[in-house]
C-alpha cells in the first residue's frame, strides 16, 4: 500500500514492504528519471525478489515523479535536494542504515546520498549509470525540448524521442520532468567518488549507450566491483534475471 510522507513542502509517495519472514534488512530503492517506485520497482520484480530473499524493501517517488508532488522550479530537482528526500525517508522510518539500490538518475542520487550521509549508508548499488555519473555521456539538452514538444511525432533525436516515449507511457508531468532534466544531471569528479567507502556494485547493461563503463567506474572507488548486464540496453537492464542474482549475492556478502 502506498504511504505518504512530508520533505521540504513535497507530500512523496513511497511503499514499505517487509519480508514474510520477520525483519530483514532495510534496503531503500531509489528509481531513474521519468520513472516511479511502482515502474522501476514493483513492476519489473525487485520489491517481490528482494522480500522474497528475506530483505525490507522501501521505495518512493522522487519530487516530480509518480504520486509524489510535482514542481516546475529546476531549483528543486538537484541530487543534492533528491537524496536529501531519500534521507529524510529513512529517518522517517526511524531506519539508522539501509543498503541503498539506484537505477540510472537513482544512482546518482544515491551517489550523492552517500556523500552527504555516509552513516545512512550501507552498501550501494549503482544500476545502469557507470562512468556517466563523471562525464555524463553525451547531449542530454534534446531531452528537454522533447519532454515539451507539442507533437511528439516531430522529435528526431532518438534518445530524447526515447525518453519522451518512456514519459508518456508512465503518464508522466512532463513539464515537471524537463524542469527535473535540467538540474539533476549534477556531475561527480573521480576524487569525489573515491571518498565513497561502501562496498559497491556498479551494474551497467552491455548494449547500454547511456550509463558509461561500470568498470571504468568501479575502478575509481576504494571498495567497488562491475557486474555486466549481458546484451540489456539501458530500458530493459532493470528487471533482468541475471542483475537480480547478482544483488542478491552482493548484499548477502554485505550483511548490515
Amino acid at each position: 500500500m502506498t504511504q505518504f510522507f512530508d520533505h521540504e513542502g513535497f507530500e512523496l509517495a513511497f511503499l514499505d514492504r517487509e519480508p514474510q519472514q520477520g525483519a530483514g534488512d532495510p534496503i531503500l530503492l531509489i528509481h531513474g528519471f521519468a520513472s516511479s517506485h511502482i515502474v522501476n520497482w514493483v513492476s519489473p520484480g525487485w520489491v517481490k525478489t528482494l522480500t522474497e530473499a528475506g530483505y525490507r524493501a522501501i521505495a518512493f517517488d522522487h519530487r516530480g515523479h509518480g504520486l509524489s508532488t510535482k514542481s516546475y522550479d529546476t531549483a528543486d530537482y538537484t541530487p543534492e535536494k533528491m537524496a536529501g528526500d531519500a534521507a529524510a525517508l529513512l529517518d522517517h522510518l526511524g531506519i539508522e542504515r539501509a543498503h541503498v539500490m539506484g537505477y540510472s538518475m537513482g544512482a546518482r542520487v544515491s551517489a550523492f546520498l552517500a556523500l552527504a550521509e555516509p552513516d545512512k549508508v550501507a552498501t550501494l548499488v549503482f544500476g545502469g549509470l557507470g562512468y556517466g555519473m563523471v562525464d555524463g555521456v553525451g547531449d542530454w539538452d534534446p531531452i528537454a525540448e522533447a519532454l515539451l514538444a507539442p507533437d511528439p511525432d516531430q522529435i528526431t533525436h532518438q534518445r530524447a524521442k526515447t525518453f519522451r516515449t518512456f514519459a508518456d507511457q508512465t503518464k508522466s508531468d512532463r513539464e515537471a520532468l524537463a524542469a527535473c532534466i535540467e538540474t539533476s544531471r549534477t556531475l561527480l569528479s573521480e576524487a569525489e567518488l573515491g571518498r565513497i567507502m561502501q562496498p559497491t556494485l556498479v551494474a551497467v547493461g552491455t548494449r547500454d549507450d547511456i550509463g558509461g563503463s561500470a568498470q571504468k567506474l568501479a575502478a575509481m572507488m576504494p571498495n567497488a566491483e562491475a557486474f555486466d548486464i549481458e546484451g540489456r540496453d539501458h530500458m530493459l537492464a532493470v528487471g533482468d534475471r541475471t542483475f537480480k542474482a547478482r544483488v542478491l549475492e552482493f548484499l548477502k556478502d554485505n550483511p548490515l
